[in-house]
């Protein structure tokens, strides 16, 4: 689900809402269904005044005396103004920024980097550059050098962290990287424990999935960096592999970094252990797909006595042919049927039979286009065998086994042979194709179907397939943390900046979710990326009012649109809305004049 802005006009005036949207699959293709409609909120004319002076008690979460709402207005403040000198200055961003904070504290991490990062003789605490860094990959990932020479000055993190400009640089940053990396599995830890206070989590349930992330360079200082799959489509690359641990929210509980040549189904058994030695070896259900399981890890994870729902390779689906024609399947969501099978080893496991009518057609479109494809190449190459133009056989077998390689889901349908007859200038080459009909028959029939395996003493195979199918939440945190926390490609060369580079964005990405499960709380849908689109617009800026006697120079943050309005309302996120009078108004102007000069 996901936010839409709408606008109407009626007798001429302009009105603005929102409406919460959800994609549906139709026999017709994908459609938009509104799910909710939200509209202007009573009150929110009447907004609630709050100062620059409050922002740090929100930020901390530090509870106030008092009502400050219920205070009596202050009464206001004359000065005659020359409105032809009023200008505008040092506009910044400030809304990204303010909501990344306020995640920030939310989760905690605020208090915990205090509390494992003491001051010591630094001169800005790393517990302040920890948060720095998180915010900057939260709102505008790029590298240290670019936060430190173009971003840091355009937001208002000076205001709100009290960090000035010139004390930021990508020296800092690197170093703030090395302090924060130590303390990578307290983090991990803390997660767990917080989110178990905001969300109530019990993590009965453990997602576990791999991804790959690609350097830019060669990363010479960092042995873990090498060649292997690249889910980027970057093989040019060295890479490293990353496992990511998630609840069934997809809220991020742990990462491991692996060497970029690893084979995902070689981690299972070493995260399994991480997680039982780091977290206690509860009674935790483990959720993967096929690319993690073998037999091996299957007798592993029954040796720890721990429970699995994964998939199972598709060779399987040949031991339950019959069940596959049989009657008994149940519907567990639209153009999904599932049904219930005893294990075909008569072990004490539970097998359950999925298959999905569109998914089952578009496998069948994919393959008979390979196979059109490669039966034109191979006829093509025959053709050319008989009329003598090849003749060479190790030639013919090359270009055969390329075919094969470029059509590989049609490969096994076909057998291709060549002979060769003859000698010298008599020689002739025959190619002899045959397409195996019954491997294509059974190619059809299996298409759209899959298997999941699990000890899990769990009936009812709806209950199973829906454990399984939120698989996706770990899918959708790895796209996350790509596009949207620009987690890739890596500029570090060093492994330990590596790691701590992709812990950063482990915060971030934690962060991102949280907002994520704020939002399904408020009945905002879970896509953040329109809300924090939207509310980036906000600035932080000075308005300078030259008056007879001296400057006034006012910060103020900008008002927010009436859509915006809605949504930080049903956030209850309150923006500062009260002037901040920043004090030696001429000393800044005259400061500012003489630098543009």
């Amino acid at each position: 689900m996901y936010l839409r802005r709408n606008g109407k006009s009626v007798d001429g005036e302009k009105y603005g809402y929102w409406t919460l949207v959800e994609s549906v699959r139709t026999a017709r293709g994908p459609r938009q269904r509104i799910v909710a409609t939200i509209g202007k909120l009573p009150g929110l004319d009447k907004e609630e005044r709050i100062g620059w002076e409050e922002i740090g008690r929100i930020l901390t979460g530090t509870p106030h005396q008092g009502d400050i709402f219920e205070q009596p207005e202050e009464p206001p403040s004359w000065a005659t103004v020359d409105i032809n000198r009023v200008s505008i200055e040092r506009l910044r961003c400030f809304g990204g920024i303010y909501l990344a904070l306020l995640l920030w504290n939310k989760l905690g991490f605020a208090d915990f980097c205090r509390e494992h990062m003491p001051e010591g003789k630094e001169e800005i605490p790393w517990s302040m550059m920890a948060c720095l860094l998180s915010v900057a990959r939260f709102c505008a990932p790029s590298s240290e050098l670019q936060i430190a020479e173009s971003w840091y000055g355009k937001t208002a993190l000076d205001d709100l962290l009290g960090i000035p400009q010139e004390s930021v640089n990508d020296d800092r940053l690197y170093r703030a990287l090395d302090a924060l990396l130590p303390h990578k599995d307290a983090l991990c830890k803390h997660l767990q424990d917080r989110y178990g206070e905001l969300f109530g989590e019990t993590f009965d349930f453990l997602f576990y999935d791999i991804t790959s992330t690609y350097f830019e360079g060669m990363a010479l200082g960092n042995s873990q960096a090498k060649r292997g799959y690249s889910r980027d489509s970057r093989p040019d690359c060295p890479q490293v592999c990353i496992g990511l641990v998630t609840s069934k929210e997809g809220l991020p509980l742990a990462f491991e970094i692996f060497d970029g040549n690893r084979a995902d189904v070689t981690t299972t058994e070493e995260m399994v252990l991480i997680m039982e030695g780091k977290y206690g070896k509860a009674n935790r259900i483990w959720v993967m797909d096929r690319g993690m399981v073998s037999e091996e890890n299957i007798e592993f994870l029954k040796g720890r006595k721990a429970k699995y729902i994964v998939g199972t390779p598709k060779s399987m689906l040949k031991k339950f042919e019959r069940e596959l024609l049989s009657q008994g399947w149940e519907e567990v969501h639209c153009g999904v049927e599932v049904k219930l099978c005893a294990s075909p080893e008569g072990a004490d496991e539970t097998f359950v039979l999925c298959r999905s009518e569109g998914r089952k057609d578009k496998e069948a479109a994919i393959l008979n286009r390979f196979i059109v494809r490669l039966e034109a190449a191979l006829t093509k190459l025959k053709d050319q065998a008989d009329q003598g133009k090849l003749r060479d056989r190790q030639k013919a077998e090359r270009r055969i086994g390329r075919l094969l390689e470029r059509n590989s889901r049609a490969a096994s349908l076909f057998d291709v042979t060549v002979t060769e007859t003859g000698a010298g200038k008599n020689k002739r080459l025959s190619v002899k194709i045959i397409k195996n009909e019954e491997r294509y028959q059974w190619a059809l029939q299996s298409g759209g179907n899959y298997i999941l395996r699990t000890n899990w003493k769990e009936a009812d195979p709806k209950t199973i397939w829906k454990r399984y199918i939120q698989l996706t939440e770990v899918e959708d945190a790895f796209r996350t943390e790509k596009h949207d926390l620009g987690m890739r490609p890596i500029y570090h060369r060093k492994q330990d900046r590596t790691q701590a580079h992709i812990l950063v964005c482990f915060l971030s990405l934690a962060m991102w979710r949280t907002l994520q499960q704020w939002m399904k709380a408020s009945g905002l849908g879970t896509a953040p990326r329109k809300l924090i689109e939207e509310i980036r617009e906000v600035r932080s800026l000075d308005v300078v009012l030259p008056t007879k006697d001296k400057t006034i120079r006012l910060r103020v943050v900008s008002t927010p649109p009436k859509e915006l309005k809605v949504l930080l309302q049903r956030l209850k996120i309150q923006l500062p809305n009260r002037p901040k009078i920043i004090e030696n108004a001429e000393n800044v102007v005259d400061k500012i004049a003489c630098l543009q000069i």
